[in-house]
């Protein structure tokens, strides 16, 4: 009795988990099935309730607002400036960070841990900290209100955690294999190709992951450093509500492609994501 007692309340106890995790998952998608809606409405519509009245009045959805989106050439040039600027930001601290997380884990040089410990109290230097400094040196460069700019200030800025994730997860790998692969002849530049880049898939894939977010949804650094005029989309989006507070009909459709493309990354490498986060949790 006592076993089918506890067999029925393990059971209940994880439908109940379930729904929990269910109505948490539908409450934190809730802002952007609403922006998707709102999107689909005219600005008449907009006006005259929220966004549950499709529900009642689904006559009201229309894909007129994407059309105007698409015609409207401050926000389609700011997407592409915001994917000019992210792709090369995030590949570059990747690439970057893979190199010298291998050169931390498993090569010795002179001061290789005092300059590890250089890059660690590099993650507590602010943003905020070095905007005015760099906008003078890019201006003396001829890079201020740049793409190069604002992707140098990026990967300068993402470089420190990119270290230092990967260089922690590297050194996790067994020595024997490297070791192993060695004896097979293998150089430095083939043991980080074929064995050690293989292995740090899932941690790479969540700094790419990071990186990509961080930079997309950027808006302080695009606001000084980016082209004015041609700025990445979070700043168009904030100077559209700035010049036109009305045309909702642009601004809604526009937040949610912006909104919408890293939650289709974070989604397509998901898998990678978890594996890297939970990497070392379990031996």
């Amino acid at each position: 009795m006592s076993s089918l007692g506890s067999r029925i309340a393990a059971r209940t106890a994880g439908g109940a988990l379930r729904v929990f995790l269910i109505l948490v998952g539908l409450f934190w998608l809730m802002p952007t099935v609403g922006l998707l809606l709102s999107s689909l409405r005219g600005p008449a519509d907009i006006a005259s309730g929220g966004w549950w009245q499709v529900f009642t009045t689904p006559a009201q959805l229309t894909t007129e607002n994407y059309s105007a989106l698409l015609a409207n050439d401050t926000i389609t040039d700011s997407l592409l400036s915001t994917v000019l600027i992210t792709v090369p930001a995030t590949l570059l601290v990747v690439v970057v960070g893979s190199l010298a997380g291998y050169a931390f884990a498993w090569m010795d040089f002179p001061g290789r841990d005092w300059w590890f410990l250089v890059v660690v109290g590099l993650l507590v230097v602010p943003v905020q900290v070095a905007l005015v400094p760099v906008s003078k040196l890019f201006g003396e460069i001829g890079i201020f209100e740049t793409t190069l700019g604002v992707v140098l200030f990026h990967v300068a800025f993402g470089l420190p955690f990119a270290i230092f994730l990967l260089r922690n997860f590297f050194a996790e790998i067994p020595r024997e294999l490297l070791e192993a692969a060695r004896l097979d002849g293998a150089g430095e530049i083939r043991l980080f190709t074929r064995v050690v880049l293989p292995l740090g898939g899932p941690a790479i894939a969540s700094l790419g992951i990071f990186q990509f977010l961080w930079v997309w949804n950027d808006m302080l650094v695009a606001l000084i450093f980016a082209d004015s005029e041609s700025p990445p989309i979070t700043v168009a989006l904030q100077q559209q509500v700035r010049q036109f507070g009305n045309n909702i009909d642009v601004l809604a459709p526009g937040a949610f492609v912006s909104m919408v493309i890293p939650l289709a990354v974070f989604f397509a490498f998901q898998r990678q994501f978890v594996s890297g986060v939970m990497a070392g949790a379990v031996k």
